[in-house]
């Protein structure tokens, strides 16, 4: 188990949410940050898999934060606090409370969704952009929203029959986390991106998907209509089982070295 830094919050436009840095002493380290996928969190997403070691012993600074609703944050219960435009300035507010004018940045799953967010609306605030864990399936849209709210809200995991829905409900109790915040999250008006709207994105784009990834979808296939953008398979893994993957972290690491901070 790597050890799990301590957290700090902030304020996001009145929304307390918490977040870990990572070198900040090192005033010429590059900055990382981090966005984690649905029922997760930053220890589990980011500080358990290794990726944080790996970046910080790769001379980075590294920035996760807990989405509101998930680890640490503050929870919410209503739907409409969720939008994921919203989130992805909870990732800008971050920057901004850090006084960090541009960074790289990583998402894995949700996250990626969120990174592609912020990327759009504040190209200048990204020096280079990693959708992990999610490939064609960002611009195709998330189908089966409903019954992944079922299970959460379910009286028992015994009570989830559908076996895909089943899975986040285990995830998320792993994860202890807030099933009502999580139902609320997953219930949110899901906003579109288009193949129209990740062909504009600026900044240099990898994205690493699972060889076996259901959820994410093709990496060759998002990668194709980003002009530019790199593809990376992660060999032998599914969704769950890639985040931590030493190749992709090989592969991010590299991509990384290629776009430095200028």
């Amino acid at each position: 188990m790597h050890p799990r830094p301590a957290m700090k919050t902030f304020s996001s436009d009145g929304v307390t949410l918490a977040y870990l840095d990572q070198g900040a002493e090192r005033p010429d380290a590059e900055p990382v940050l981090l966005i984690h996928g649905f029922a997760s969190n930053a220890y589990v997403n980011w500080v358990d898999t290794g990726w944080v070691a790996d970046l910080s012993g790769a001379g980075y600074r590294v920035i996760a934060l807990d989405n509101r609703g998930h680890g640490r944050s503050e929870k919410l219960y209503d739907v409409e606090d969720y939008g994921a435009p919203e989130m992805a300035e909870d990732a800008r507010r971050l920057l901004d409370h850090l006084a960090i004018p541009r960074a790289h940045v990583i998402g894995y799953s949700m996250g990626a969704r969120l990174a592609a967010f912020l990327a759009l609306a504040h190209p200048d605030r990204v020096q280079s952009l990693v959708f992990g864990g999610l490939g064609i399936n960002m611009v195709r849209g998330m189908a089966g929203t409903g019954p992944i709210a079922h299970a959460l809200e379910a009286p028992s995991v015994d009570d989830v029959k559908n076996q895909a829905a089943r899975s986040f409900r285990v995830f998320a109790e792993q994860t202890k986390s807030d099933l009502k915040a999580l139902a609320a999250c997953i219930r949110s008006a899901r906003a579109p991106i288009s193949a129209e709207d990740v062909a504009t994105l600026v900044p240099p784009v990898l994205v690493a998907v699972g060889e076996h990834d259901v959820v994410g979808g093709s990496a060759t296939e998002l990668a194709d209509v980003i002009p530019g953008a790199e593809a990376f398979v992660i060999e032998g893994r599914e969704h769950m089982r890639a985040t931590g993957d030493r190749t992709f972290k090989a592969a991010v690491r590299a991509f990384l070295a290629r776009h430095p901070l200028t």
